[in-house]
């Protein structure tokens, strides 16, 4: 099974950014208009401080400034917002708006991670998995992937499913990378409907009954029963 590279990492980093940007539309103080999200940021408003802080990084209404969004996701990162130690995390570990700062980038997705961010467990599990501003540790990663997978995020799912079939952090189980793989492809994961398509032939019959009754026990448990 081939294994991801570190460049692939950080694109996972990027898209997953991206996802948590639109999640970052939908709530808070999004809604209102700039004057008033820019008055409420001025006045400390954390969610105002990190969603004045995604339309720059944006350009969504604003011209597109890397580094204000930075420093506007640090004024909410500094009160404790997950998701903008996240984004803060991510801003570093990619080097927008900042210099590429990978160990700046693993203390923010940490913060956010011990809160139960799994955008943050995701990202803090990748920095583990590539060596990335901490020392390469697949038992960490695969950990920190399990946390996140157990909450639905379909890349932390895909990765387990990885970590599994190149016994990296866990004993090697194609079973096991089966089930995850299963699991992110029916959230729409394209990487792991193929990975899984391959592994497939790897297992005996058997053993594919037992991974896809695995599988829909673990969808039907909202990923809690996977095991």
């Amino acid at each position: 099974m081939p294994r991801l590279s570190k460049s692939k990492a950080m694109k996972l980093l990027i898209s997953t950014f991206i996802s948590l940007l639109l999640i970052g539309f939908a709530g808070g103080s999004y809604g209102q208009d700039f004057e008033e999200t820019k008055l409420l940021a001025e006045q400390g408003d954390a969610e105002a401080q990190l969603n004045l802080g995604i339309r720059y990084a944006n350009g969504e209404g604003v011209p597109e400034d890397d580094a204000e969004a930075v420093k506007l996701y640090r004024l909410a990162a500094k009160q404790g917002l997950a998701r903008a130690q996240n984004y803060l995390g991510i801003m570093h570990a990619n080097g927008d708006g900042v210099p590429e700062n990978y160990a700046e980038g693993v203390k923010w997705f940490r913060l956010a991670a011990v809160q139960g961010y799994a955008g943050a467990q995701y990202n803090l599990g990748l920095m583990y998995n590539y060596g990335l501003g901490v020392p390469e540790n697949f038992a960490e990663a695969f950990k920190l992937y399990r946390l996140a997978a157990k909450q639905g995020d379909a890349e932390a799912q895909n990765n387990l499913g990885i970590m599994y079939a190149n016994g990296d952090g866990v004993p090697q189980n194609n079973v096991r990378g089966y089930i995850w793989w299963s699991v992110a492809a029916a959230q729409g994961k394209e990487d792991a409907k193929r990975n899984r398509d391959i592994v497939v032939e790897r297992l005996t019959p058997d053993q594919l009954t037992q991974a896809q009754q695995i599988a829909t026990r673990c969808i039907d448990s909202d990923y809690q029963d996977c095991e």
